[in-house]
């Protein structure tokens, strides 16, 4: 007998992961192909997409070959948000994509800021215009490769090029399109406005479908390629955080969702859009419909924590982190900003450094590291915060990442940020949620609230211990003393 199978792809930066789960929500396979990050000169990150498509079949044939008869009825798609892919009129691909963490484009973002103003940037696309943003990626472009620019005929997202190599069908969806900055998130629709004011051409751009709505079958071509059946249904996928969402269950108001991988964001749903007068906090549309969330990303989570385990002699993480178990909140009042490459929110200051204050002749290691996780753990209460001011107010959150996996950092986030804390399983984050998505495109499920219901089982939870609250808001109340404190020594030795 054939199992039914609904697979999940993720482009992301490091690696191609591809999940198959069948209509229970069973995991079947799990498969990845890793990636390497080209980095010709300092601020520079590109990938050639031909390399996502190799490490998509690679992926797609491993995890075939694990299950007996395997009949795919849906595959979703999910890939790092911002990074630009130019196709020339025949569909080839122009130049290595230029990725998200990829900060050339400075001059191109302070020139949205002047021609669109940040009054407008926040009605016509609801975020600030940073180096992040798929358009100054394309303005860069426009401005020092004008003989490749002149060949662009369209524009793609990670994720949605290899849905093309599937479908041959040319698409993106709004959770993805949002972190483009010419995205209209109110009507959910290309911004004819924005792109009048930056001369985009709208034909540029891709068509938008739903996140789980069917954008196409797999061609004969890509089905010798990977190995499916010619017509298995692909359909709109998401943004990774938005996937990564939906994987764990964090799609309706009320819900959040703490991630503590390499890099930290806080996301939360909401049921119309909402933006940040100062737009410290990104607002983006939800990979479900009439859903938006609040996200806001810290550049250096587990990053800081991994910096610091190599400076200390590789010493092991579990070691580490129960020497910083032994050490009372506050880490002996040392304090850690995690801004190792910059920082996102709330400060979007790319000069920003990673700082240890307050060390003494009695600071030992442990003290250290206790203070490295606290000061991520605070980085990611900042972003919760701007939500609270917006009355944006999660009564619990689920937490995924490396970070949810250490049981102390897990209890440390939830005294830090005063809420309860659930890990979910499968815990596969964004394919899985691409998944979802899949599944409830070929009418498995009727949304993804019911797909996370079928398919989702909680795995633990810890509640905030009020003995730690008051030493915990004196050691944040030191950490927010510290970037405006240092924020002009930062511009004068890294700008």
């Amino acid at each position: 007998m054939s199992q039914p199978t609904f697979l999940g792809i993720d482009v992301g930066t490091s690696s191609i992961k591809v999940v198959a789960v069948d209509p229970a929500g069973r995991l079947l396979a799990v498969a990845s192909s890793p990636m390497t990050v080209d980095v010709q000169r300092p601020g520079w990150s590109e990938q050639n997409p031909e390399d996502w498509w190799s490490g998509t079949c690679s992926s797609i044939g491993q995890v075939l070959a694990e299950i007996e008869s395997p009949e795919v009825r849906g595959v979703g798609l999910s890939g790092q948000m911002h990074s630009l892919v130019s196709l020339d009129k025949d569909r080839q691909v122009v130049r290595p994509a230029i990725l998200w963490n990829d900060v050339r484009s400075s001059a191109e973002a302070a020139y949205v800021r002047e021609t669109v103003g940040n009054e407008a940037l926040r009605r016509l696309a609801g975020n600030p215009s940073l180096e992040g943003f798929t358009v100054t990626k394309l303005l860069w472009m426009k401005n020092t490769e004008p003989r490749l620019f002149e060949r662009v005929s369209h524009m793609l997202l990670a994720k949605d090029y290899i849905r093309y190599r599937l479908t041959g069908e040319l698409g993106t969806e709004p959770s993805d399109a949002s972190a483009t900055l010419l995205f209209d998130i109110v009507n959910s629709r290309w911004s004819d406005e924005m792109c009048s004011l930056l001369g985009v051409d709208v034909g540029l751009l891709p068509p938008i479908i739903e996140s789980a709505e069917i954008a196409g079958g797999v061609t004969k071509s890509a089905a010798h390629e990977t190995g499916l059946a010619e017509g298995v249904p692909v359909v709109g996928g998401g943004a990774d955080n938005a996937c990564a969402a939906i994987g764990a269950g964090v799609v309706s108001t009320g819900d959040a969702l703490f991630s503590v991988g390499t890099s930290g964001t806080v996301v939360a749903p909401t049921s119309s859009p909402v933006t940040d007068p100062g737009m410290r906090i990104h607002s983006m549309r939800h990979a479900t419909p009439d859903t938006w969330y609040l996200m806001g990303v810290v550049l250096s989570a587990g990053a800081a924590l991994d910096w610091w385990r190599r400076s200390s002699g590789n010493v092991g993480f579990n070691e580490l982190i129960a020497e910083a178990a032994e050490v009372e909140a506050g880490s002996g009042s040392v304090t850690f900003l995690p801004y190792l490459t910059g920082e996102r929110t709330p400060h979007a200051d790319a000069n920003a450094r990673g700082v240890f204050f307050g060390m003494h002749g009695g600071t030992e290691r442990s003290h250290m590291t206790r203070a490295v996780m606290e000061g991520v753990s605070f980085a990611l209460r900042d972003s919760l915060e701007l939500m609270t001011a917006l009355d944006v107010n999660p009564a619990e959150a689920v937490a995924v990442g490396g970070g949810a996996s250490s049981s102390s950092w897990l209890q440390m986030l939830s005294d830090v940020v005063d809420l309860p804390l659930r890990t979910v399983g499968p815990s596969e984050g964004a394919p899985l949620g691409a998944a979802m998505l899949a599944a409830v495109g070929a009418a498995e499920f009727g949304s993804v609230v019911d797909a996370g219901r079928a398919w989702l089982t909680d795995l633990d939870r810890v509640t905030p211990d009020i003995a730690v609250r008051g030493a915990y808001d004196d050691a944040y109340g030191r950490y927010r003393e510290l970037y405006p404190a240092l924020k002009d020594v930062f511009a004068s030795a890294c700008g």
